[in-house]
Formats: structure tokens, sequence, C-alpha cells
């Protein structure tokens, strides 16, 4: 399910990480993933019940899913 979000607050969301870049819907593999995905770090926020969750640390890093994918 593809996160809905109106366009002004999506135009006005950033990471709340240092570089506080604006932030994408979905990632680059699943476009109708359910989360934010930072445009400069590559964090993944999720977004639960249609509100983003914001949080560093409740982001997912690109690097966490590869070290959990590997065996």
């Amino acid at each position: 399910m593809a996160v809905t979000l109106d366009q002004q607050l999506l135009d006005i969301l950033a990471c709340p990480s240092d570089d506080h870049a604006p932030l994408r819907v979905g990632t680059p593999d699943d476009p109708d993933a359910d989360v934010l995905t930072c445009t400069e770090c590559g964090r993944r926020y999720p977004v639960t019940d249609g509100i983003p969750v914001l949080l560093l640390d409740e982001a997912e890093h690109p690097t966490d899913r590869t070290t959990a994918d590997s065996p």
C-alpha cells in the first residue's frame, strides 16, 4: 500500500539526521512501500496508520537490510 500524504506536507518533511535532506515516498526498489526514504542518507522511516515516524531510532538504514539478509 503506497503512502498517501498531502503533497504540501511531503514538500516540507525532511530527514531528522544532520543533513536534513528531503524525503521521498517508498524505496528505490518498492515505490509502494509504507516508508519515507531520505534522498541523501537513504534512511527509511516507517509510516504507521498514515503517520510518518521520523525518529532516528526507528529508522532503517540501507545497510541494516543488507546485513540482515546476508548469510
